[in-house]
């Protein structure tokens, strides 16, 4: 059985942080996630509000520095199987390491199986359904491990990746494998997801040219699927584009009642970028409130408009599709004295989605930490101790307990490492009593 002082479940920002503290702590970190690659959601971002900063150029250098850490083992395609409280301040945990279908020790990432495949996949990954991926490959260009994958569910078994090669590391034999470790800590930084519910009133997932945040963000990013912004309709620049604030987040028929926090400063963000990128287009943000929370947001705000981003304080009630055209009507209700409902072309049309949690109630039946209402993992000392969970010796960091954006989340994963350096070396074991709190009715699993 291997052991190690932490286990990162999670490989995002969040995540990253804290095994690179620990790391530089000394003590010995695995750092597991279930892509194929580290980096999380940050490595997709273009640029990071409010200082538009290259978010790559954050991310990539500390992807490197926890990837190459002496302190630091990376395990990708590998989740928590089992788990088990030692009742001595260790846990054991089962790991199942899913097959990559490639040696990664014989695998150089030349990517040569890439180019000799013939099947092309919709990457629903990387670039959010923006693009189209090889069945077999690098998953993107600065990925960790920079090692090929294979997706077997796109995979046609002709065998032309196996032939072309060179250092013979496809395996189609791989089976998953279970991995017991013993470790002294467990800090779970699993972060989000987008609202998986879209209002069919607002034709995502089944108009081309709505899409959400994400996928705009691959759009905008200078690793994009296409260099430019396009509508997926026809490809052409788009004229007119507008933003549905809200549309996944404080509503509680679909679940989120709660304001997911980052998405008026991510689609501000976007929309300043859109500016210089198709610097003819018309572009307007349909809000119901504008929350500039953070340090330098309501500037970054008041920059937006300057910079002739119309706002527009309404809620939108739905969006109509031509049938011929793909273009887009917006039926918003406009608030105030010169208000009512309104309709508004145009070409593509951007949803910004709420954020939930990829910590679920079935990943507590393994690991069994609380839940709040919300449904992120309950931190039990908020206000004095965040990133304790209902089990001592159990933490949480990033977006598995609530929404933050960036520079949260990397303040969150330093603040985690600190308390389980502590928890390591025999502080924070005073016992103290759970509350449990019923779940709010959820989105699934």
């Amino acid at each position: 059985m291997y052991e190690y002082d932490a286990l990162i479940v999670g490989a995002g920002i969040s995540g990253i942080q804290s095994a690179i503290d620990l790391g530089d702590m000394g003590y010995k970190v695995l750092m597991i996630d279930k892509q194929s690659s580290i980096g999380g959601t940050m490595i997709q971002l273009s640029k990071v509000f409010p200082t538009l900063d290259c978010a790559s150029c954050i991310t990539t250098p500390k992807m490197s520095t926890a990837f190459h850490h002496d302190n630091i083992e990376v395990r990708t395609l590998c989740e928590v199987k089992h788990y088990k409280d030692l009742e001595d301040g260790r846990f054991e945990v089962i790991l199942k390491q899913n097959p990559r279908f490639v040696d990664m020790d014989k695998c150089t990432g030349c990517n040569d199986c890439a180019e000799a495949c013939p099947v092309a996949a919709i990457d629903l990954g990387y670039d959010e359904g923006m693009s189209y991926k090889k069945a077999v490959g690098v998953p993107f260009a600065t990925a960790l491990p920079q090692k090929a994958a294979l997706d077997i569910e796109s995979c046609i078994f002709c065998g032309k990746c196996a032939n072309a090669c060179p250092t013979q590391a496809i395996n189609f034999d791989h089976r998953e494998e279970e991995i017991p470790i013993n470790v002294g800590a467990i800090v779970i930084a699993t972060g989000f997801y987008e609202t998986p519910t879209i209002r069919e009133k607002y034709g995502g997932g089944k108009f081309k040219n709505v899409i959400t945040g994400k996928q705009m963000e691959r759009l905008l990013a200078p690793t994009g699927p296409a260099g430019g912004v396009f509508r997926p309709s026809d490809g052409k620049s788009p004229g007119s584009i507008a933003y549905v604030q809200c549309a996944g987040s404080r509503d509680a028929t679909i679940g989120v009642p709660y304001c997911s926090s980052i998405c008026c400063m991510f689609a501000i963000k976007q929309a300043m970028l859109l500016s210089a990128a198709v610097p003819l287009a018309e572009i307007t943000v349909y809000y119901m409130d504008i929350r500039a929370f953070g340090k330098g947001y309501e500037d970054f705000y008041e920059e937006a408009k300057a910079m002739g981003v119309e706002f527009v304080k309404g809620k939108v009630a739905q969006i109509h599709e031509d049938d011929e055209t793909k273009d887009l009507t917006v039926s918003v209700e406009v608030f105030g004295e010169d208000g009512g409902i309104q309709k508004v072309d145009h070409d593509l049309v951007v949803l910004s989605m709420g954020v939930v949690p990829q910590w679920t109630a079935d990943m507590s039946k393994i690991i069994p930490v609380q839940l709040g209402p919300d449904r992120f993992i309950r931190e039990i000392r908020f206000t004095e101790e965040p990133g304790l969970t209902s089990i001592p010796g159990v933490f949480a960091a990033g977006m598995a307990t609530g929404p933050k954006d960036i520079v949260d989340s990397i303040n969150s994963g330093s603040s985690v490492a600190g308390k389980v350096a502590l928890w390591l070396s025999g502080g924070l074991r005073e016992e103290y009593e759970v509350q449990y709190i019923p779940l709010i009715p959820t989105l699934g699993k």
